[in-house]
Parts: C-alpha cells; sequence; structure tokens
C-alpha cells in the first residue's frame, strides 16, 4: 500500500513478461528459456482508490492465476471479468502477496466467481481476518476475505500450464509478505516490497523498517540485475536499476 490515492478507474495494461515491455502479447522466447517455449502474459490492471496493481498471469495453455485481487466496484469486477473471457483464460488460483485491505478487496468476488480460495503467507493470516475492521479507518467497504484454501512458505511452487513461481519470503512491510518468482522468464510479481525508485511503508500494524530492507537486499537484490519487478503499485522496474538508483536503499 502507498499512501497516494487516485480515481476509481481501472486501467488495463497487458505486458509480456519476456520483454518487460508493454506491447502485443507475442510469444517471444528469452535467452533464459527454450527456444520451443511460449513465454507467459502479464495482465496489469489498477484498481482502488489506491491505484494498486492486480496481475493476471497467463500460461501459454490458458491457465491463469490471479494475485492481488483488487478490485472494489462492480465496473472493476467486471473489467477483471471480462479480461479473463477475452482472453479466453482459466483462473486456476488465487494469491496474495499479502493482506493489506488494497490486494484483498477482490477475493471475495473472485471465489464466488471462480471458486478459488486464497493462498497466502500465515504470518499474514491474522491481517486478513482483521480486514474488515481496519478497513473502515480508510473509509473502504469490504466484503471479508473467504479462509485461506493453503498457505504459502518459502520455497514453495506455484505451477500452472508450465509456468512456474518460487515463493520468496520477503516480510517488512507486513509480517506474511512473500513475491512470486519466475526465474526461467526473469521476473517477479513483487507486491509492496520493491517500486520504482521507492520502498514499501513500513508504519502500517506490522511493519518493520529493518526487515524489509533485509528483504530486498536478501531476496531481491541476489537475483540477476536483468529481473523485472511487477510491484503492487506503479510502473514496473529491474533489480540492477533499483540497486543503483533507489535512494532508499
Amino acid at each position: 500500500m502507498e499512501k497516494q490515492a487516485g480515481n476509481l478507474f481501472a486501467k488495463v495494461t497487458i505486458f509480456v513478461a519476456a520483454t518487460g515491455r508493454c506491447t502485443a502479447v507475442l510469444p517471444i522466447p528469452v535467452p533464459s528459456m527454450s527456444a520451443h517455449r511460449q513465454p507467459s502474459r502479464i495482465h496489469c490492471l489498477t484498481f482502488n482508490p489506491f491505484q494498486e496493481n492486480t496481475y493476471v498471469v497467463a500460461a501459454p495453455n490458458g491457465d491463469c492465476v490471479i494475485i492481488d485481487p483488487g478490485c472494489y466496484e462492480a465496473r472493476e469486477e467486471q473489467a477483471l471479468e471480462r479480461l479473463i473471457e477475452r482472453e479466453g483464460l482459466k483462473p486456476v488460483r488465487l494469491l496474495n502477496t499479502h493482506a493489506h485491505l488494497d490486494h484483498i478487496l477482490g477475493n471475495a468476488f473472485v471465489t464466488e466467481r471462480w471458486n478459488l480460495k486464497p493462498e497466502l503467507h500465515r504470518a499474514d493470516h491474522d491481517l486478513l481476518r482483521a480486514a474488515p475492521v481496519y478497513s473502515e479507518a480508510w473509509g473502504i467497504r469490504l466484503t471479508p476475505s473467504p479462509e485461506p484454501g493453503a498457505f504459502l512458505e518459502e520455497g514453495d511452487w506455484i505451477r500452472f500450464g508450465g509456468v512456474e513461481f518460487r515463493v520468496l519470503f520477503t516480510p517488512g512491510h507486513c509480517p506474511g509478505h512473500v513475491v512470486f518468482y519466475n526465474e526461467a522468464e526473469g521476473y517477479v510479481i513483487g507486491g509492496d516490497v520493491l517500486f520504482q525508485r521507492s520502498i514499501g511503508r513500513t508504519d502500517l500494524p506490522g511493519g518493520d523498517h529493518a526487515q524489509l530492507l533485509s528483504s530486498i537486499r536478501e531476496k531481491l537484490f541476489t537475483l540477476p540485475d536483468a529481473t523485472v519487478v511487477w510491484p503492487g503499485h506503479g510502473p514496473e522496474t529491474t533489480v540492477g536499476e533499483e540497486r543503483v538508483e533507489n535512494p532508499f536503499l
């Protein structure tokens, strides 16, 4: 979660994970992939007053995972639904990097629409349960999230349609934050840990600034410089850029 708020209109951007650029979706191979393997597709929708990035990552066979659904109003839920229907995708898992309200606003909708239960780290379970209470302080209406279907741990693998994510435990922004690293294609779905020239806030309950810096340096800055970071707010960046240019690090 960042401090700045924006309008409620959803922006929809389609990215090719292989290139890290906003462009048409094309099966372009990258050096770390075998020549016959197609890359996953990253669809990013920006939702809710906090301008949170919701990700739909699609495998070549049409299976997809929904990460941090932040859809707040009916029109945002419809935007997510239209994207999935237009692309002919089949949601197979619902993943949360963490349980701050802007990243779970759409959990209930996704569960109802596609019969998927959220998966997140156990250390954020209390935060997930408390969200309907603390959301009132932000003036946000929140349908309570369903209980998790599974808990994620460091080193777990998320596999769907030939795409693989490794779960990295990155606390600091909140106690149970995780990111999803696709080593084969060189990108990470990073939640609210590292942003373009910024880092996640740590002034909310459960935040720990020193722990956040440690997570960035030990988990993200150990990845290759070319690794693209798709954050929970704002534009994408790379590990190498932030290692050199991020003023907070």
